[in-house]
């Protein structure tokens, strides 16, 4: 898997899936899910196989959930995020206990754990559309 190119998807301010090549298919199974289901929020929490994928998932969700709030935050006005955080309630137990502690992290960059340990970063491509590229990469062994 190290001589693939480094896995790369489009997040828009809702987290919603714009845009991904085949090395983030093969990793997060976006290709699987209708396109209106392509949102890592709601693939965190309902689906399988992230769930499987994202080690020690307990404790990665809720960092994750916290950095999406601070996205929140900026787009509590749209009707389409605050449905996305209703409907999520109704659906996951987990999000809704960790969604009502109202923990807020900066974004999140660094160290991802999945199958194997990845540094992601995320680089905002179009600030006026709330657009950013998210890179994984699988860490390489250090000497």
């Amino acid at each position: 898997m190290n001589d693939l190119p480094h896995s790369a998807f489009v997040l828009n301010l809702r987290w919603d899936i714009l845009g991904f090549n085949a090395p983030a298919d093969t990793l997060f199974g976006f290709g699987k899910h209708a396109p209106e289901r392509r949102n890592l929020l709601w693939l965190l929490f309902t689906d399988p196989l992230l769930h499987q994928r994202v080690d020690a998932w307990e404790e990665q969700a809720p960092l994750m959930l916290s950095s999406f709030r601070h996205d929140f935050t900026r787009g509590t006005q749209e009707a389409d995020i605050r449905e996305l955080v209703n409907e999520l309630e109704r659906v996951s137990p987990e999000f809704k206990h960790w969604w009502r502690q109202h923990d807020v992290h900066a974004s999140c960059n660094g160290l991802r754990k999945l199958a194997t340990p990845f540094e992601h970063t995320s680089l905002t491509v179009d600030e006026d559309r709330h657009l950013r590229l998210v890179v994984y990469a699988q860490q390489q062994p250090r000497d």
